[in-house]
C-alpha cells in the first residue's frame, strides 16, 4: 500500500474538473500537492504553475519547478487532454498537431523528465508513482473520433512498454482507462461538435476510484474499473 502522507505530487492539468478533483483528494491523504494547468482562474492552492503543453518545453520547465519549491518528488498524475470530434478524413494538421501535442507527446515528456526524480524517491524509501489518463478510447478507438482516439492509444503504448522499464527504478506507472465523464470536455473541442453522449460518468467517482488505485499500489485501471 502506498503512503501518501508526506509525498509531493505533481497534478498537471489541475485547472480541468477531474485534475483538480485528484489533487483535492490526495491532499486529504496528506500529500503536498503541487498543481499544474493552463487556466489560471481555475488553479487552486498554496502551490500553483502555468504551463501550456503544446510547447515542448513545458513538461522540463514544470518538473524542474516543482522539484525546486520541494526538493524531490513523489508521483505525477497527467490529467490534461483536449479532444476534437469530426471525420477521419476531415482531420487538419493543425486538429492532429494539438491533439498529439497534448494527449501523447506532453505526457511522454513529462515521464521522461520525471522519471530520475521519482527513481531518487524510491532509492530514499519512498514508492513513487505515475499517474496517466488514456481512457476508453485507448482500448475501443471510435468512429468520429479517429484521431483523438489515436493519440491516447499512442500513449497507452508507451507507457505499457515504458512501465516495464520504470520498475526496474522502483517507478509504479498507473493508467487510467474511464469511459466518458462529465468533465465538461467535450463541450470545450478543438474542432468538431460532440455527438448526443448518453449520460457519462460521474468525475468525482472516477477520482476517488483513481486514488484508490494510487493507495492500492495498483498498476492498470481498465474501463471495466469504472
Amino acid at each position: 500500500m502506498a503512503e501518501l502522507e508526506g509525498s509531493v505530487v505533481l497534478v498537471v492539468g489541475a485547472s480541468g474538473v477531474l485534475g483538480a478533483e485528484i489533487a483535492r483528494l490526495l491532499e486529504t491523504k496528506g500529500s503536498t500537492v503541487v498543481r499544474a494547468g493552463r487556466n489560471p482562474d481555475h488553479l487552486a492552492g498554496p502551490d500553483t504553475l502555468l504551463g501550456d503543453l503544446t510547447d515542448e518545453t513545458a513538461a522540463a520547465t514544470l518538473v524542474a519547478a516543482a522539484v525546486s519549491a520541494h526538493d524531490r518528488l513523489d508521483g505525477v498524475v497527467i490529467a490534461a487532454g483536449v479532444v476534437a470530434f469530426g471525420p477521419a478524413s476531415e482531420v487538419t494538421d493543425e486538429t492532429l498537431r494539438r491533439l498529439f501535442e497534448v494527449n501523447a507527446l506532453a505526457p511522454i515528456r513529462l515521464i521522461r523528465e520525471v522519471s530520475p526524480h521519482l527513481a531518487a524517491s524510491a532509492t530514499a524509501g519512498g514508492k513513487p508513482f505515475i499517474v496517466t489518463m488514456s481512457g476508453i478510447v485507448s482500448e475501443t478507438p471510435t468512429a468520429g473520433l479517429a484521431a483523438y482516439s489515436a493519440a491516447k492509444a499512442a500513449l497507452a503504448a508507451f507507457v505499457q512498454a515504458g512501465s516495464r522499464e520504470l520498475r526496474r527504478s522502483g517507478i509504479r506507472v498507473l493508467d487510467a482507462r474511464p469511459g466518458h465523464t462529465e468533465t465538461g470536455l467535450a463541450t470545450r473541442a478543438i474542432a468538431g461538435t460532440a455527438p448526443a453522449f448518453p449520460p457519462g460518468l460521474d468525475p468525482s467517482a472516477v477520482a476517488q476510484r483513481i486514488v484508490r488505485g494510487i493507495v492500492d499500489d495498483e498498476k492498470d485501471l481498465p474501463s471495466g474499473a469504472f
